[in-house]
């Protein structure tokens, strides 16, 4: 059915022309082509514009480069010219009208993720399995999982890797539905969090884990010092001691990766590649070496090749030095934090979306069954406690101490009372013993310490390289600036370089894992709660195209992590915590202008409209009566002081809505109305003024104030009183407006309201103050943009008199204004009073009195709005003193009452 009130155009609807510079076979590389109208894409006569993902942008967003949609108000514009409509061509407006072309969608794409020439973009495989793999398979691999089965015992052991498997498995599955709800950007576990839950935790968590990054560097490249420390001294070649040793040959260690990294990610992935072949061929010779018969030195030294006994012995566990299973949980656990190497360089991922839960997901799977693999291999090939001496030999058969390595040939006893050297419990290199060929294992050790060491120092420069680039934290801008094709964030890697050197400097791997290990879980904890928390807002935004998680599997997560975190160790735990708190309350208060569509936002507004539906099922009683204000300011600024006294008593108390009625036609003021929405509802807030804006359109002023008594507030938050300034000028104004102010006052009492009217002896209105101060910021700002447009025309050695013309422009602009605005002496004090009482609520009122002409009993408001002045800061000092009329022999019984 066709609207009679729409006369369709005689013409066909006109088609849109683009250029395109693919490759075509014209000579310039150019192609005109006319795109197919609009009608015949849809089989029918239609001026809507094809849907364009430009047009849901963010507007706030720092790199989302936004095309312009035409407003209602624009298209009735352009009918209304001449009925005939007037579309823009795609070249006029740079927006276009259809997005079917490769074109179209490359330009809205931001030029940093453009797989532009020189900028290098990783598939699954390489950016994410590799990657979280190696860096999974970290220095405890080779170096550390042979003590902690040894501590542990099989059980317990198999209990702490599916532990972590479980932790790291469940957050896999929470960062697999975040990141496929939308464009993933770099930043990895921050981006996540911050786009999920808002800046607060984002910007909190985001330092805590780059810092974890960084320390991380360090408890690899240890681990890495530690088995060159061990060659070391089997070849009495120390350089000072273990201890220094391990700081120089670390600090040297860390200096050489630096340098991998600064020469960019496409070598860093290169020498990642490498380090994979050597460390799967390492991982092999392990399972190879279990299978080759033992030899006697190798006996010695607690290694048997399969035997029942052994398995039997070391499957329960055997916690000495004051370990226990936290504590030992606490050590291995770091072994499988590299889950987010992917997603922390999510922005260098061709389709991170796809890539990231496949990759990640896998790697999880094959370094878990890597882990139980080889420690099982290890834990029924070894004995907990050997000496290494060969002559520890007995005759078979004979009983020593009851061990499995007596029925082997071997007495150990000697361990249960001296510290030995050798077996699970006491040689970090197990796996060099158990292994086919040794110097293949302390190269899988240098391949698994070193790519950890490198994945970890790309990932802190990068996710705070995008903790920068938001500005939450304004004083941190300074790294946010990257280099080359690749943006590099090279001050970032100085920044983590001397970071990672302080912990080096520790030398010590058990106490730096076990801190880590709590900011780890942290990100975790807040990764599967960002999961949780944007299911439970239920926001039509959330639909990730990842199925495979849940929401309370994802809230178990989360509460797993703070468990274990405080079961390690509840003291680091605290301190986590207490870091993240602070810089959460830091970010709150500092007010980040970005908006990011936070499921904090939607819990927020559901939470708004269930208290709302919640408080108009309660009816109302007068001792939870609230003053609800509808405040008739116009413009906020023009009145402040009207505004300021009414947030005084509503502020805390009850609800505020400052009012303006735009009087004209509602073609004219709609467009000036949306504009005031944005601008003004800004300005309450810059002014730490809780109240909300509502304007209306309108034919006159009291049809408009009729309009907002009748339709504002939502259900029990609707006003109760109205609030008004005084007509000063009711004497010489005309006719209709005071017949329109005094028609506002009876439609209030008509509605039910409680009236209050503001009289100020100097006025109230600066609206002609601010109209002047907007004129002369224009008007400066015209001249600056016409010295600026002569300067580059100027010849370089002419730039006297225009210096001498800025100087006098500001002087020069203030007569012109006062032309238009006359700036006698006398008005100009009076303007001078009118801004000093304007601002006069905003002051401490100092002692006074705050009398109240009580003259019959009106309800209570008139008691009640003085005594909420007594109680705010400014008014404290202020008395109250109340005026009642009455009879002299009822004075002490009305003041009781």
């Amino acid at each position: 059915m066709e609207n009679p009130g729409f006369e369709k155009p005689k013409d066909n609807p006109p088609q849109y022309e683009e250029t395109s510079f693919c490759g075509n076979g014209f000579s310039n590389g150019e192609r005109r082509a006319v795109r197919p109208s609009v009608a015949s894409a849809f089989g029918h006569n239609t001026l809507d514009r094809v849907p364009n993902v430009d047009f849901y942008r963010n507007a706030a967003s720092i790199s989302g480069h936004r095309a312009i949609r035409p407003s209602l108000q624009e298209l009735h514009d352009v009918f209304q010219k001449d009925g005939v409509p007037d579309i823009p061509s795609s070249g006029e407006d740079g927006e276009g009208a259809d997005t079917s072309t490769l074109g179209d969608v490359e330009s809205i794409i931001p030029l940093e993720e453009k797989d532009a020439g020189g900028v290098v973009k990783f598939g699954w495989i390489k950016g994410v399995l590799v990657r979280c793999m190696l860096n999974i398979w970290g220095v405890m691999l080779f170096i550390r999982l042979s003590w902690v089965f040894g501590q542990a015992g099989i059980g317990l052991g198999i209990v702490v890797v599916l532990l972590s498997t479980v932790v790291t498995s469940v957050t896999c599955l929470s960062m697999s539905a975040i990141c496929t709800n939308g464009v993933v950007r770099g930043g990895g576990a921050y981006y996540l969090i911050s786009r999920s839950l808002g800046p607060e935790f984002g910007g909190s968590i985001g330092l805590i884990f780059a810092f974890a990054n960084a320390v991380a560097v360090a408890m690899y490249v240890v681990g890495f010092a530690e088995t060159v420390v061990e060659l070391l001294k089997e070849n009495d070649a120390l350089i000072v001691d273990p201890v220094n040793d391990i700081r120089i040959i670390g600090c040297i260690t860390v200096g050489l990766l630096m340098g991998i990294t600064v020469a960019g990610m496409e070598w860093e992935a290169k020498a990642q590649v490498a380090l994979l072949v050597i460390l799967l061929v390492a991982i092999g010779n392990v399972f190879v070496g279990t299978v080759i018969p033992s030899t006697q030195d190798k006996s010695s030294k607690g290694f048997f090749n399969y035997h029942e006994s052994i398995a039997k012995e070391n499957f329960l566990p055997e916690f000495r030095d004051g370990e226990t299973f936290f504590s030992v949980f606490a050590i291995f656990f770091p072994a499988a934090t590299g889950i987010l190497a992917g997603a922390n360089i999510s922005g260098d991922l061709r389709d991170p979306q796809a890539a990231l839960p496949k990759g990640t997901l896998l790697a999880i799977f094959i370094t878990g069954i890597t882990y139980l693999g080889i420690a099982l291999v290890v834990t029924v090939t070894v004995v907990r406690d050997a000496t290494g001496n060969r002559n520890d030999t007995i005759q078979p058969g004979l009983s020593c101490n009851f061990s499995s390595a007596c029925d082997l040939g071997y007495d150990f006893s000697i361990c249960q009372t001296t510290k030995c050297n050798y077996g699970l419990m006491n040689n970090f290199q197990v796996m060099t013993l158990v292994s086919g060929f040794g110097p293949l294992i302390t190269a899988g050790t240098f391949s698994a310490t070193l790519s950890s060491a490198l994945a970890s120092l790309v990932s802190a420069p990068k996710v705070f390289q995008a903790l920068c680039k938001d500005n939450i934290y304004k004083a941190l801008k300074f790294f946010a600036k990257g280099y080359g094709t690749n943006n590099e964030p090279i001050r970032g890697y100085i920044l983590t370089f001397f970071i990672a050197i302080a912990f080096i400097l520790i030398a010590e791997l058990n106490t730096i894992a076990p801190i880590i290990s709590n900011f780890f879980l942290a990100s975790y904890a807040l990764i599967n709660y960002s999961c949780f928390h944007a299911s439970y807002a239920k926001s039509p935004g959330w639909r990730p195209a990842y199925k495979y998680y849940n929401m309370w599997l994802s809230l178990f997560g989360a509460v797993l992590c703070c468990a274990v975190m405080f079961v390690i160790n509840w003291w680091a735990a605290l301190l986590t915590y207490g870091i993240e708190f602070f810089l959460y309350i830091y970010v709150t208060v500092k007010k980040p202008d970005v908006n990011w569509g936070s499921s904090t936002q939607a819990v927020t507004f559901i939470n708004a409209v269930n208290n709302a539906l919640i408080l108009s099922t309660v009816d109302e009683h007068i001792k939870n009566f609230r003053p609800k204000c509808l405040v008739m300011t116009g413009s906020p600024r023009a009145r402040p002081a009207l505004l300021d006294l009414a947030h005084s008593f509503t502020k805390n108390y009850g609800l505020c809505l400052t009012c303006e009625v735009f009087v004209g036609a509602r073609d004219k003021n709609l467009q000036d109305m949306s504009a005031a929405v944005q601008q003004i509802q800004k300005w309450l807030n810059k002014q730490k003024c809780k109240a909300f804006y509502t304007p209306v359109t309108s034919e006159n002023l009291q049809r408009g104030a009729e309009t907002l008594m009748q339709a504002s507030g939502l259900g029990r938050m609707k006003p109760n009183t109205v609030m008004l300034g005084f007509k000063r000028d009711w004497r010489i104004a005309k006719k209709q407006e005071v017949q329109s102010y005094v028609g506002i006052l009876h439609d209030a009492f008509d509605f039910e309201n409680g009236t209050v009217i503001l009289r100020i002896s100097q006025g109230m209105d600066i609206s002609h103050i601010l109209k002047a101060e907007e004129e002369m910021e224009r008007m400066l700002m015209e001249q600056q943009a016409l010295e600026m447009e002569e300067n580059d025309f100027q010849p370089q050695g002419h730039k006297g008199f225009f210096n001498r013309s800025k100087k006098t422009s500001k002087k020069e602009l203030t007569s012109k204004v006062s032309l238009d605005v006359p700036q006698t002496s006398d008005l100009a004090k009076m303007n001078q009073r009118l801004l000093e009482a304007s601002g006069q609520f905003k002051k401490k009122q100092g002692q006074g009195t705050i009398d109240v002409w009580w003259l019959f009993d009106d309800g209570g408001l008139t008691l009640l709005l003085p005594h909420i002045l007594t109680t705010r800061k400014k008014w404290r000092e202020c008395k109250l003193r109340i005026f009642i009329a009455g009879q002299p022999e009822r004075i002490e019984q009305d003041r009781e009452e």
